[in-house]
């Protein structure tokens, strides 16, 4: 069952990260499925830790990225998607090549939403795994813009 009640595409992806440490850090939309989002990161100079392994840090933006992406994309039209707690389990350094992430939801709520997201190295190992909780906000209405709401 699709769960997408936007227009989504890798090119509108793409597009709304233009400029942001997304488009630093090399990360590239792969895929878009009935009920998932695929995208990969680099491992290379931008991406690595002194050590040469791709910092947990960017592993945690790239799934950061996978999961507020599900959530804007299945909230309804003029809400914003925030996130409320992130965490990650490194599980494999990775030196070289690309690390790819697939997010698909655990829970799609009125008020809150619930991504799991799967990172894999190029031979399809497991490098980390990470939930993401956001909140899911209602357009704010033209009155509350007045001096004292």
């Amino acid at each position: 069952m699709r769960i997408w009640t936007q227009p989504i595409t890798i090119e509108l992806l793409a597009a709304a990260h233009v400029g942001t440490a997304v488009a630093y850090l090399g990360i590239e939309f792969l895929e878009i499925g009935d009920d998932f989002i695929r995208a990969r990161v680099p491992v290379d100079h931008r991406t690595v830790q002194p050590y040469g392994l791709l910092h947990g840090g960017v592993s945690v933006v790239l799934a950061e990225t996978l999961g507020s992406c599900g959530a804007a994309f299945t909230a309804p039209a003029g809400h914003r998607a925030v996130g409320l707690d992130i965490n990650a389990n490194h599980l494999k350094g990775t030196t070289s090549g690309w690390v790819t992430g697939t997010t698909r939801p655990v829970h799609i709520g009125r008020t809150t939403q619930v991504w799991q997201i799967e990172l894999t190295n190029d031979a399809g190992e497991r490098t980390c795994v990470s939930r993401i909780t956001m909140a899911v906000l209602t357009p704010k209405s033209p009155s509350s813009a007045l001096p004292g709401n």
